[in-house]
């Protein structure tokens, strides 16, 4: 049986101070069981519905999460990326979406269609941190792969509410919103924004509606917004009509 030692120096000037980076939570005991309990509860639910759990693993190589880097020379905005021993850039997942894209890709004659997966684990931002925003959290992520229509976006909806109540909200506690890409992708068009980089700044910027309100996504949409601690996150650039 191995034994380890950790020798410290007693000199104080040579100790570094304990700090933890921000955004990364230290989880007790107690927080581990409830997430575990959480994340079990959710995974039942994907199960029950005929989905198969699929682990991807944490790193990808950034052109797999490239919609998510405006710089692949240094791709280290939103992400935390490095360079394996090959020269190229891997990053921690962003989420488990795009990982999901390259397996289907890769693994596209041998899987079953439609291809029903749900991953449950942690995934990383290299964002701002604050109040409940974290750079570490666990996403539980439900996805139908080769299959379209009205009867597969109801079958993701009583998912979500399942999924919700097994968490532990009751009915009326919850409310289940509906997006269409295709609609916003409309608007988008018939305003002008036709660069891909500057309609994903727009559509980061809609997500901010409940956070920031009319006046703050408006901010966004244009020049940029500064936080209370004067950091400034640049904004889409849009003119006023667009807007």
């Amino acid at each position: 049986r191995a034994c380890r030692m950790a020798i410290m120096s007693t000199d104080p000037n040579q100790r570094p101070e304990a700090r933890k980076p921000r955004g990364f939570p230290d989880r007790t005991a107690a927080v581990i069981a409830a997430e575990r309990r959480l994340v079990d509860a959710i995974s039942a639910v994907y199960a029950r519905w005929g989905f198969e759990a699929l682990d991807t693993g944490p790193f990808e190589y950034v052109d797999v999460l490239g919609k998510f880097l405006p710089d692949t020379d240094r791709p280290n905005s939103g992400v935390f990326a490095l360079q394996d021993d090959d020269e190229q850039w891997i990053a921690l997942r962003y989420d488990h979406t795009a990982p999901l894209a390259r397996y289907v890709a890769e693994n596209w004659e041998r899987i079953p269609k439609p291809f029903r997966r749900y991953s449950a684990g942690p995934v990383w931002r290299n964002e701002k941190p604050g109040p409940f925003r974290f750079r570490e959290f666990i996403q539980c992520d439900a996805d139908s792969v080769g299959v379209a229509g009205p009867a597969a976006d109801a079958e993701m909806i009583a998912i979500a509410a399942g999924a919700m109540e097994a968490a532990g909200a009751g009915k009326g506690e919850y409310v289940i919103r509906v997006n269409s890409r295709q609609l916003l992708d409309g608007i988008m068009e018939t305003a002008g924004v036709a660069d891909p980089a500057q309609r994903g700044t727009v559509l980061r910027a809609l997500d901010k509606f409940d956070k920031f309100g009319v006046e703050g996504v408006t901010l966004l949409l244009g020049k940029g917004r500064k936080d209370e601690s004067g950091d400034v996150t640049q904004g889409a650039g849009l003119v006023a009509n667009q807007i």
